[in-house]
């Protein structure tokens, strides 16, 4: 069933003003299905701060040249962590990094030192660790793969992801991509697909206040969209806002405006109400704003940790999870957790039989 939006439908919603917003709000009330909203309870790990792409937000990349850069971790450290993580209740390891990291002769000595060819084959070992050493999950997101590599990622992950966060061209000329070769949005756009294909359950997300205008939006919720309607993999959009850190290129650029976030959670939901995809806001982005997305049909709150910072937005801590129960209550909604596969995706035509029955394990031990 395809989306009963227009694109000018969109358009709409994303530039609406006045009692329009409070129409628009109301109307994601019909497509909710239940009051509760959905988290991860996880651990983030940084595997590399090494990447190819140099974008004007980012405060995650380091230069191979810093003391402090993480070039590339060893298992012994990933599973030091992954064992921290257990004691916390942790059930998914999410694994971040730089795009193309081998790209660079550090990291190449790093995993040669390892005993590794290449990043991939790195990730891949890393993951089958999780899965055979501890309770966790693996959710691997780091960038644009071949379809050949994620068939690889795809035997030792739960889920995976990656941001599209725009499908406009354009924004490879502003200061946000216009050093990122992997932003390329086909490029990005063809990784999706290929999860699709491969019926990988797969978390994707659009950047907002990067320099975007409305109708860039909009067709990146459609490129979304088409993309879900071809193969029904995707498990949730992410609706992430722009947060200026200093020191990095971007610094000085505005934030995208409290109602650019309210327009574009309801579009988000609205393009996906006769679906079950979940809308995901994350709270540690919108400390102050967060319960007013769920009235514009947010229903999940992403990965949250007790034991890891955000390594991305470094500067933006998530909330305790009581702290994320009251105000989630507060707004009318139950907190209720979940893993990093959504439900629907728990079965054999998604999963191998060695993760569905790490599934199991931990089904019957909460």
């Amino acid at each position: 069933m395809k989306s009963n939006l227009t694109k000018e439908d969109i358009l709409q919603v994303l530039t609406a003003t006045d009692s329009d917003i409070i129409r628009y709000m109301a109307e994601t009330v019909k497509y909710r299905e239940n009051n509760l909203i959905t988290y991860s309870k996880n651990i983030f790990i940084p595997l590399t701060e090494i990447c190819r792409n140099d974008c004007g937000y980012c405060n995650f990349k380091k230069n191979p040249a810093d003391s402090n850069a993480i070039i590339l971790k060893s298992k012994k450290e990933v599973l030091k962590s992954l064992k921290e993580a257990e004691q916390y209740g942790c059930k998914e390891a999410m694994f971040a990094f730089g795009e193309d990291a081998d790209e660079e002769e550090i990291v190449k000595i790093k995993l040669t030192e390892y005993g590794y060819e290449n990043m991939v084959d790195y990730v891949v070992d890393i993951c089958q660790m999780t899965l055979d050493e501890t309770t966790l999950l693996p959710h691997t997101n780091g960038g644009n793969y071949s379809y050949e590599d994620l068939k690889k990622l795809k035997d030792v992950n739960a889920s995976m992801g990656l941001m599209l966060e725009n499908a406009s061209s354009r924004l490879l000329e502003l200061p946000a991509h216009d050093k990122s070769p992997g932003k390329n949005p086909q490029i990005r756009l063809k990784t999706i697909e290929n999860a699709g294909k491969l019926k990988i359950p797969y978390t994707t997300g659009i950047l907002i206040g990067i320099g975007e205008t409305a109708e860039e939006i909009a067709d990146s919720l459609i490129a979304i969209r088409e993309l879900y309607d071809k193969y029904g993999h995707i498990q949730e959009v992410i609706i992430q806002n722009f947060t200026p850190i200093s020191g990095i290129e971007m610094e000085n650029w505005p934030e995208p405006s409290f109602l650019d976030m309210i327009r574009t959670v309801i579009a988000g939901t609205l393009v996906f109400s006769n679906t079950n995809v979940s809308i995901q806001v994350p709270p540690n982005l919108n400390n102050y704003t967060a319960q007013i997305f769920l009235l514009c049909g947010a229903d999940d709150w992403g990965g949250i940790s007790p034991v890891s910072p955000d390594f991305v937005n470094i500067t933006s801590p998530w909330p305790g999870i009581d702290e994320l129960q009251n105000l989630t209550e507060d707004a009318g909604f139950k907190l209720t957790e979940r893993l990093c596969v959504y439900e629907k995706y728990i079965n054999s035509e998604w999963l191998n039989n060695f993760i569905l029955e790490k599934i199991v394990n931990i089904s019957e031990h909460q």
